[in-house]
């Protein structure tokens, strides 16, 4: 299943069923997962850990060492989840001293040209859209989706079950289960249509709405509108991953279509 015209090192370690196309490149200290399929020219890095059932696809490169002038050659790693989808010509960079390592989770989607910078943190089922570029220590949670050709600022954090709009750009975070476009990015509303395919009842999303009602459309600030929700609402496990994402929050939340 490996081309005799790729190049792979003799320490990688490569699972069973895993294909390595011509032309493809496998450096020294890669562990490659069962079944796994890489492309033609594909390029695998000292330190990536790629799980089970990967395709990494043609130009793709999986951890290069980081675009950050601290960067010295220290020994650090770059993790692809079970079950994770790497289209051409994307790039994630291995971590640095900060964090050691680059996380993307399991079935996450990559598309072509999108870019996943040192220490950034992606968990599960995260799509990026063609030309999506990630900055250093950006963390995406569960189920969000960047589209085509955004930008997200060094530091920030995208909530779960969120969504941007194409071509747009953050440097502030996106709290979970919101959508958000414009120019300047806005909210634009709740990501209904995302949650109610996975399953999501009519009540947490009436909450979920409620809570961004008062969060954005009150009239209040944050730390008050946090306090009547707090107050006035009951008890759930989105207002409670709300609350968490918020009080979390170093570079502060995007702001309301009102403001």
């Amino acid at each position: 299943m490996i081309h005799e015209c790729s190049s792979v090192h003799p320490e990688a370690i490569i699972g069973q069923n895993v294909t390595i196309s011509a032309f493809a490149v496998v450096d020294k200290n890669v562990v490659i997962g069962d079944g796994s399929y890489i492309y033609p020219h594909a390029v695998i890095f000292d330190g990536a850990r790629i799980g089970k059932n990967c395709r990494i696809f043609p130009g793709a490169v999986v951890s290069g060492i980081p675009q950050d002038l601290k960067f010295e050659g220290e020994e650090t790693i770059c993790e692809i989840g079970d079950n994770t989808t790497i289209r051409e010509c994307a790039t994630v960079n291995r971590g640095t001293a900060a964090k050691g390592k680059t996380i993307v989770g399991n079935n996450c989607l990559l598309m072509a040209y999108s870019h996943i910078a040192h220490d950034c943190v992606l968990k599960d089922h995260v799509i990026l859209g063609n030309a999506t570029q990630l900055a250093g220590e950006v963390e995406v949670d569960d189920f969000a989706i960047l589209s085509g050709g955004t930008l997200v600022h060094q530091f920030c954090r995208i909530g779960k079950h969120s969504m941007m709009q194409g071509g747009s750009r953050t440097s502030k975070d996106i709290p979970p289960y919101i959508i958000v476009g414009r120019e300047p990015l806005t909210f634009s509303g709740v990501n209904i249509v995302g949650l109610r395919r996975r399953d999501f009842t009519i009540e947490q999303i009436s909450g979920i709405q409620e809570f961004y009602r008062i969060l954005y459309q009150s009239g209040m600030n944050n730390s008050a509108a946090l306090k009547y929700m707090e107050d006035n609402l009951p008890d759930s496990p989105e207002r409670d991953e709300i609350f968490r994402f918020i009080a979390g929050s170093v570079r502060g939340i995007i702001r309301g279509y009102l403001e």
